[in-house]
């Protein structure tokens, strides 16, 4: 029989400071009213090291589980329940919406080796995203400007600009159109 011991890839001060980020987050981020106090909560994540720009709105009950890896742009909502799991940098780029229950993740495990290592690699979401819900965007992907992630897809590799994606995996549909409206 094979024997493997499960090898921590954390250090010390990693673990304390995931412990301080919990401890804040279940005390002074989720525990804010939805319809008031994003300021507050784009004050609690800046704190712990994320980047993020002027005009975001940020649900209290999305789940973030390392804001130093955590890159936001400009005017971009994050809704209730999102999950980002963010063990590796997450890139949101401008004017993104990442709808309810999208889980967002950076980590697995690595099932060549029978201890299971983590691995994990980046994800960047360009500008003028859209991530319907229940949508499940997995370790490594891009995902180019413009494009729209269909509701419960799952995105296993990066995808161009302008592709509407759907299914599991979620696969190219067909190019997104866009038309700018005319203001009257």
């Amino acid at each position: 029989m094979v024997q493997f011991s499960y090898r921590k890839k954390f250090t010390f001060k990693m673990i304390f400071v995931r412990f301080v980020w919990e401890l804040t987050y279940y005390l002074f981020f989720k525990t804010t009213p939805r319809w008031c106090l994003n300021n507050w909560r784009v004050f609690l994540l800046k704190i712990f090291g994320a980047k993020i720009g002027y005009g975001c709105k940020i649900s209290p009950n999305c789940s973030v589980w390392a804001p130093w890896n955590l890159e936001i742009g400009n005017k971009t909502a994050i809704a209730n329940k999102v999950n980002l799991y963010s063990m590796d940098k997450i890139l949101i780029g401008n004017n993104v919406t990442i709808s309810q229950y999208s889980f967002i993740c950076t980590g697995s495990h690595d099932i060549s080796f029978l201890n299971l290592p983590i691995k994990t690699k980046k994800i960047e979401i360009c500008d003028y995203v859209w991530i319907c819900s229940k949508s499940i965007i997995l370790p490594g992907c891009k995902i180019g400007k413009y494009s729209v992630v269909g509701a419960g897809s799952v995105l296993p590799k990066s995808i161009g600009e302008k592709s509407i994606v759907l299914g599991n995996p979620a696969r190219v549909i067909k190019k997104r159109k866009i038309k700018i409206e005319k203001i009257k």
